[in-house]
């Protein structure tokens, strides 16, 4: 018993002694590892984010507002935003020079009995005094129905037409009116006979435009700044109107086309000879047939031939308009938009083959 007793003694110490050399031995390996691993764990560096600088995006430059009738830069707010203003104006030789021809942003020479009348189209800038004004005809509701409700000045015309422009979306501002001929500043110059006397002012005529009347819508395509027109070689063109000789010749020191009627320089009693930055020969038919019997039409939609005289050059194409209150679609050969010269332009409306070009 003692003995055994003596064996169990011994057994309980030897393992103790296991448990605590084994509790040594574990705490020191465990040291170890953990030195080890942390000595062969890889370091980790942080880097910081790379900075990428943003491009910035492309400067925009936005386009410079420009007046619909002519493509140039707007100087006056109050005038870009007026409507558009059309003065029929006498073409005999008894009323020439006239007054306001080189002020207008357009002007169409259309041809009535046995001679021309000019349409002289008025927003950037105005003419004080501007005439002879005469009557209008029916062929001038078509061909100025794209200009937005017009202020029309004309000197009244005969019952006919008087209803059908009465009956049209223009402004009707004629002379025969009472409540319109003083306000609009209508008289009769006494240097001249009748009917080539009656004249008026723009500046009083803008006055009588009705409450929401806007302006024009543009009429043409234009050439950015600094571009050169591309085109064929011509030095102008000479047209016949129902017998009047009419000329344009392109003068390089002015880059503007110079005219003459009846082989002498038309002039404007104030600024002098009258000329254009483009003319327009807008090929059309007449019903019925100039010089005859009754006031000739001028078929002014659908399409046909055009010349186009701009920058010293001729582009020739097509003009195409689909009804009266479209604009004037000008393209070339090619089906390309033709665009003109910043500035005031001219729109010759012939017969067919009623005109040469001058080279």
């Amino acid at each position: 018993m003692r003995n055994r007793t003596l064996r169990l003694a011994i057994l309980v110490g030897f393992v103790a002694s296991i448990v605590g050399c084994s509790s040594s031995n574990d705490s020191s390996a465990t040291s170890a590892l953990s030195a080890t691993t942390e000595s062969s764990r890889p370091t980790t560096t942080t880097v910081p984010p790379t900075t990428v600088a943003e491009t910035a995006p492309p400067t925009t430059v936005a386009p410079v507002p420009v007046y619909p009738l002519t493509g140039l830069p707007i100087t006056d707010e109050a005038a870009a935003a007026r409507p558009a203003l059309v003065v029929k104006i006498d073409n005999h030789s008894r009323a020439r020079p006239q007054s306001g021809l080189n002020e207008a942003d357009i002007v169409f020479e259309e041809i009535v009995e046995a001679q021309t009348r000019f349409a002289a189209v008025f927003q950037s800038q105005g003419s004080d005094p501007v005439g002879p004004i005469r009557s209008g005809r029916a062929q001038d509701i078509d061909l100025l129905g794209s200009l937005n409700h017009p202020l029309f000045v004309w000197s009244g015309g005969n019952r006919g037409v008087t209803k059908a422009i009465e009956a049209s979306d223009f402004v009707d501002l004629s002379a025969q009116h009472n409540e319109v001929y003083g306000p609009g500043g209508f008289y009769r110059s006494k240097e001249r006979g009748s009917p080539h006397n009656l004249y008026a002012q723009t500046s009083m005529l803008w006055t009588l435009a009705p409450a929401g009347a806007a302006p024009p819508p543009q009429q043409f395509t234009y050439l950015a700044a600094g571009v050169a027109a591309v085109g064929e070689a011509a030095a102008g063109v000479d047209l016949v109107m129902d017998g009047l000789d009419v000329g344009w010749r392109f003068d390089a020191a002015t880059g503007r086309y110079l005219r003459t009627t009846e082989g002498e320089p038309h002039l404007d009693a104030a600024t002098g000879q009258i000329s254009s930055a483009n003319v327009i020969v807008m090929v059309v038919e007449y019903f019925p047939k100039p010089s005859a019997a009754g006031s000739p039409q001028a078929i002014t939609t659908g399409f046909w031939d055009v010349l186009v005289f701009t920058g010293g050059v001729l582009v020739r194409g097509t003009w195409s308009r689909p009804d009266r209150l479209s604009p004037i679609v000008l393209t070339d050969t090619n089906g390309q938009p033709i665009a003109l010269t910043p500035g005031n332009t001219w729109v010759e409306l012939p017969e067919v083959d009623t005109f040469t070009v001058a080279v």
